[in-house]
Protein backbone atom coordinates (compact mmCIF):
# COMPACT_ATOMS: atom_id res chain seq x y z
CA UNK A 1 0.00 0.00 0.00
CA UNK A 2 3.02 2.57 0.69
CA UNK A 3 4.17 1.25 -2.49
CA UNK A 4 1.29 2.38 -4.38
CA UNK A 5 1.10 5.87 -2.83
CA UNK A 6 4.65 7.10 -2.69
CA UNK A 7 4.36 8.30 -5.95
CA UNK A 8 0.97 10.45 -5.31
CA UNK A 9 2.92 11.34 -2.35
CA UNK A 10 5.82 12.69 -3.92
CA UNK A 11 3.94 14.78 -6.34
CA UNK A 12 2.46 16.69 -3.41
CA UNK A 13 5.48 17.14 -1.63
CA UNK A 14 6.92 18.38 -4.45
CA UNK A 15 3.46 20.75 -5.69
CA UNK A 16 3.83 21.84 -2.08
CA UNK A 17 7.93 23.12 -2.08
CA UNK A 18 6.78 24.62 -5.35
CA UNK A 19 3.94 26.78 -4.05
CA UNK A 20 6.12 27.36 -0.62
CA UNK A 21 8.87 29.30 -2.69
CA UNK A 22 6.66 30.77 -4.68
CA UNK A 23 4.90 32.16 -2.08
CA UNK A 24 8.41 33.59 -0.32
CA UNK A 25 9.47 34.93 -3.89
CA UNK A 26 6.32 37.25 -2.97
CA UNK A 27 6.57 38.08 0.23
CA UNK A 28 10.27 38.66 0.19
CA UNK A 29 10.77 42.90 0.84
CA UNK A 30 12.41 44.56 -2.05
CA UNK A 31 16.10 45.67 -1.49
CA UNK A 32 16.39 49.26 -0.76
CA UNK A 33 17.72 51.84 -3.27
CA UNK A 34 21.08 52.90 -2.16
CA UNK A 35 21.10 56.73 -2.17
CA UNK A 36 23.32 57.96 -5.17
CA UNK A 37 25.59 61.22 -3.39
CA UNK A 38 26.95 61.95 -7.32
CA UNK A 39 23.48 62.42 -8.16
CA UNK A 40 22.90 64.29 -4.85
CA UNK A 41 25.40 66.68 -5.54
CA UNK A 42 24.45 67.77 -8.82
CA UNK A 43 20.84 68.07 -7.51
CA UNK A 44 22.14 70.38 -4.86
CA UNK A 45 24.72 72.39 -7.11
CA UNK A 46 22.54 72.97 -10.10
CA UNK A 47 18.70 72.17 -9.30
CA UNK A 48 16.23 70.47 -12.01
CA UNK A 49 15.87 73.24 -14.83
CA UNK A 50 13.03 70.66 -16.34
CA UNK A 51 10.96 70.68 -12.89
CA UNK A 52 11.26 74.49 -11.98
CA UNK A 53 13.51 72.89 -9.09
CA UNK A 54 16.36 75.80 -8.25
CA UNK A 55 19.28 74.82 -6.80
CA UNK A 56 19.86 74.20 -3.05
CA UNK A 57 23.26 76.02 -3.00
CA UNK A 58 21.51 78.85 -3.60
CA UNK A 59 20.06 79.38 0.00
CA UNK A 60 22.31 76.69 1.61
CA UNK A 61 25.52 77.81 0.42
CA UNK A 62 28.44 75.91 -1.14
CA UNK A 63 28.96 71.90 0.14
CA UNK A 64 25.93 72.86 2.74
CA UNK A 65 27.56 75.58 4.24
CA UNK A 66 25.10 78.45 4.48
CA UNK A 67 26.23 81.80 5.29
CA UNK A 68 22.77 83.07 5.50
CA UNK A 69 22.13 82.95 8.93
CA UNK A 70 18.37 82.21 9.00
CA UNK A 71 19.38 79.28 6.51
CA UNK A 72 20.51 76.17 8.12
CA UNK A 73 23.90 74.67 7.68
CA UNK A 74 23.52 71.20 6.47
CA UNK A 75 27.08 70.08 5.92
CA UNK A 76 28.03 66.98 7.87
CA UNK A 77 24.21 66.72 8.69
CA UNK A 78 23.43 63.02 9.83
CA UNK A 79 21.73 61.31 6.40
CA UNK A 80 18.89 59.94 7.82
CA UNK A 81 17.83 63.08 9.78
CA UNK A 82 18.25 65.40 6.94
CA UNK A 83 15.97 62.52 4.59
CA UNK A 84 13.37 62.36 7.67
CA UNK A 85 12.92 66.58 7.55
CA UNK A 86 12.57 66.68 3.44
CA UNK A 87 10.09 64.25 3.66
CA UNK A 88 8.67 65.99 7.08
CA UNK A 89 8.81 68.88 4.90
CA UNK A 90 5.64 67.54 3.06
CA UNK A 91 3.72 66.65 5.59
CA UNK A 92 1.35 68.88 8.44
CA UNK A 93 4.23 68.09 10.60
CA UNK A 94 6.68 70.79 9.02
CA UNK A 95 4.99 73.23 7.13
CA UNK A 96 7.06 75.83 5.88
CA UNK A 97 6.19 77.84 2.45
CA UNK A 98 9.92 77.67 0.78
CA UNK A 99 11.21 74.19 1.54
CA UNK A 100 7.48 72.46 1.56
CA UNK A 101 7.12 73.69 -2.17
CA UNK A 102 10.63 72.03 -3.06
CA UNK A 103 10.77 68.90 -0.96
CA UNK A 104 6.88 67.90 -2.80
CA UNK A 105 9.15 68.15 -5.98
CA UNK A 106 11.81 66.07 -5.28
CA UNK A 107 11.09 62.31 -5.38
CA UNK A 108 11.95 59.55 -3.00
CA UNK A 109 15.24 58.91 -4.36
CA UNK A 110 16.25 62.44 -4.60
CA UNK A 111 15.95 63.38 -1.09
CA UNK A 112 17.75 60.51 0.13
CA UNK A 113 20.76 61.56 -2.76
CA UNK A 114 20.56 64.84 -1.45
CA UNK A 115 20.66 63.58 2.12
CA UNK A 116 23.71 61.52 1.07
CA UNK A 117 25.63 64.15 -0.39
CA UNK A 118 25.35 66.93 2.69
CA UNK A 119 26.19 64.03 4.95
CA UNK A 120 29.08 63.55 3.79
CA UNK A 121 30.49 66.97 3.63
CA UNK A 122 32.56 68.96 6.17
CA UNK A 123 30.76 71.39 8.44
CA UNK A 124 33.04 74.79 9.03
CA UNK A 125 32.44 75.98 12.65
CA UNK A 126 30.83 78.78 13.79
CA UNK A 127 31.30 81.19 17.12
CA UNK A 128 29.54 82.32 19.78
CA UNK A 129 29.12 85.97 19.93
CA UNK A 130 27.85 87.26 22.94
CA UNK A 131 30.19 86.85 26.20
CA UNK A 132 27.17 87.93 28.13
CA UNK A 133 25.20 85.39 27.83
CA UNK A 134 27.75 82.49 27.37
CA UNK A 135 27.53 81.15 30.68
CA UNK A 136 23.99 80.65 31.14
CA UNK A 137 24.15 78.96 27.33
CA UNK A 138 26.45 76.44 28.58
CA UNK A 139 24.45 76.03 32.00
CA UNK A 140 20.97 75.29 29.65
CA UNK A 141 22.83 73.37 27.29
CA UNK A 142 24.80 71.29 29.77
CA UNK A 143 22.83 71.00 32.80
CA UNK A 144 18.76 71.95 31.37
CA UNK A 145 17.13 74.26 33.77
CA UNK A 146 15.79 71.92 36.35
CA UNK A 147 13.36 74.60 37.88
CA UNK A 148 11.25 74.55 34.49
CA UNK A 149 11.75 71.09 34.15
CA UNK A 150 14.24 71.48 30.80
CA UNK A 151 16.50 68.71 30.29
CA UNK A 152 19.69 69.64 29.30
CA UNK A 153 20.15 69.98 25.33
CA UNK A 154 23.35 67.55 25.83
CA UNK A 155 21.38 64.75 26.96
CA UNK A 156 20.20 64.36 23.53
CA UNK A 157 22.48 66.30 20.92
CA UNK A 158 25.56 65.29 22.85
CA UNK A 159 28.20 67.19 24.76
CA UNK A 160 30.13 68.80 21.23
CA UNK A 161 26.79 68.91 19.51
CA UNK A 162 26.74 66.25 17.11
CA UNK A 163 23.48 64.41 18.10
CA UNK A 164 22.37 60.90 17.62
CA UNK A 165 21.43 59.63 13.72
CA UNK A 166 17.28 60.09 12.48
CA UNK A 167 16.48 61.14 16.33
CA UNK A 168 18.66 64.32 17.83
CA UNK A 169 20.59 66.28 14.33
CA UNK A 170 24.02 67.92 14.84
CA UNK A 171 23.86 71.23 15.87
CA UNK A 172 27.28 72.14 16.63
CA UNK A 173 28.53 75.83 14.86
CA UNK A 174 24.73 76.15 13.92
CA UNK A 175 23.77 79.85 12.76
CA UNK A 176 22.06 81.85 16.04
CA UNK A 177 19.38 83.22 13.90
CA UNK A 178 18.38 79.55 12.84
CA UNK A 179 18.42 77.80 15.93
CA UNK A 180 16.40 80.00 17.70
CA UNK A 181 14.13 80.88 14.95
CA UNK A 182 13.43 76.66 15.14
CA UNK A 183 13.21 76.67 19.29
CA UNK A 184 10.53 79.44 18.63
CA UNK A 185 8.51 77.85 15.94
CA UNK A 186 8.36 74.61 18.32
CA UNK A 187 7.38 76.50 21.44
CA UNK A 188 4.46 77.97 18.89
CA UNK A 189 0.97 76.96 19.38
CA UNK A 190 0.25 79.03 15.94
CA UNK A 191 -0.66 77.52 12.34
CA UNK A 192 3.14 78.10 11.55
CA UNK A 193 4.30 76.23 14.42
CA UNK A 194 7.10 73.32 13.91
CA UNK A 195 5.09 70.02 14.88
CA UNK A 196 7.36 67.24 14.36
CA UNK A 197 9.23 66.56 17.35
CA UNK A 198 7.26 66.62 20.36
CA UNK A 199 9.99 66.16 23.10
CA UNK A 200 11.65 70.20 21.27
CA UNK A 201 7.75 70.59 21.51
CA UNK A 202 7.52 70.25 24.98
CA UNK A 203 11.49 72.32 25.89
CA UNK A 204 10.44 74.98 24.06
CA UNK A 205 7.42 75.54 25.37
CA UNK A 206 9.22 76.20 28.85
CA UNK A 207 11.41 78.46 27.65
CA UNK A 208 12.14 82.41 27.53
CA UNK A 209 13.62 84.14 24.64
CA UNK A 210 16.28 84.87 26.63
CA UNK A 211 16.90 81.59 27.35
CA UNK A 212 16.66 80.37 24.26
CA UNK A 213 18.48 82.86 22.31
CA UNK A 214 21.67 82.42 25.06
CA UNK A 215 21.80 78.55 24.41
CA UNK A 216 21.40 79.17 20.51
CA UNK A 217 24.52 81.26 20.80
CA UNK A 218 26.16 78.77 22.97
CA UNK A 219 25.64 76.26 20.27
CA UNK A 220 26.96 78.25 17.30
CA UNK A 221 30.23 78.12 19.30
CA UNK A 222 30.51 74.29 19.76
CA UNK A 223 32.71 71.97 17.47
Amino acid sequence: MNRAFSPFIQSMLLALLAVSATASAVEAPKAAVKADAAKGATLYADGDAARGLPACVSCHGAAGNSTITVNPKLAGQHESYLYKQLVDFTTPERSQPVMTTYAKMLSDADKKNIAAYLGAQLSKPGAAKNKDTIDLGKKIYRGGIASKQVAACASCHGATGNGIPVQYPRIAGQHQDYTVAQLTMFRSTKADARKNSAQMHTIAARMSDDEIAAVADYIAGLK
